[in-house]
């Protein structure tokens, strides 16, 4: 899944940073300073177009990544069922590995399911996503805010950068439960003895019941890590102006 994460990766932040300032532009009143819930609304926009678009991609993503979990449990079962046989004479069989790959899982998905194939727990994606962005925006606005002297001057490179490492850190932590949520909705290919689900409640009631709340808090230190320099790179490079920077450099049509 890493061809499909690093596609993923670039449109989501940009689609999110952009979004967010739209919003931002928009509810603001002649240019003053937004309210809390503005901000928290600013940043519910974006995180509902970040999803709108890149649900497809996150999909893929997951069914890549669950594709190898598969196979190596094939795998594994094939080797203790020749091991169990009981002809001593009988020859073992390789094992054939077939590698699953991003197109494959886009037309079985497409052939089976239609279009509603890719967009498979959008629901949950939301509720992980617009949460993430209601959270994250507000943060990462206000500890920027710490570090400029001058209101109309921006941060220093450095302050944008710490600032969305914390902020997206704590972002990811909090709506962690509804991360685990997503992926286990979106896993087509269930392991030996996984459970399958139905929807967003039944999925909580079945974790929380065999496997406790804590399950809910899985890969939470990972997320962090990862998304940590994550959004402090996105904010440094999105704040500093370097798409405009690329753009200003591209021969300009003349009219």
């Amino acid at each position: 899944g890493a061809a499909v994460n690093l596609t993923l990766v670039t449109p989501e932040k940009a689609i999110k940073l952009a979004a967010n300032d739209f919003f931002r532009h928009h509810l603001s009143k002649d240019g003053k300073k937004l309210t809390l819930l503005r901000e928290m609304l600013a940043g519910c926009g974006a995180g509902t177009c970040q999803v709108i678009v890149t649900t497809p991609m996150e999909m893929l993503k997951i069914q890549l990544q669950d594709a190898g979990r598969i196979a190596a449990q094939k795998k594994l079962m094939a080797a203790q069922a020749q091991l169990s046989s009981s002809s001593a004479t009988r020859v073992a069989e390789p094992v054939v590995e077939t590698r699953t790959t991003a197109t494959q899982i886009t037309r079985e998905l497409l052939r089976s399911k239609g279009i509603a194939g890719l967009y498979k727990g959008l629901g949950a994606t939301l509720l992980r996503d617009v949460p993430f962005s209601i959270v994250y925006f507000p943060l990462f606005a206000n500890l920027n805010k710490l570090g400029q002297k001058d209101p109309n001057v921006k941060a220093p490179f450095y302050v944008s950068f710490l600032s969305g490492c914390v902020a997206g850190s704590t972002a990811a932590v909090a709506v962690n439960p509804c991360d685990v949520i997503k992926t286990r909705l979106q896993s087509l290919q269930r392991g030996v003895n996984e459970d399958t689900y139905s929807g967003i409640l039944d999925c909580t009631k079945k974790i929380w019941l065999k496997e406790g709340p804590m399950a809910f808090l899985k890969g939470a230190y990972c997320r962090a890590l990862v998304i940590a320099p994550l959004f402090g790179i996105a904010q440094v490079v999105y704040f500093i102006g370097i798409a405009e920077f690329l753009l200003d450099m591209l021969p300009k049509h003349r009219a």
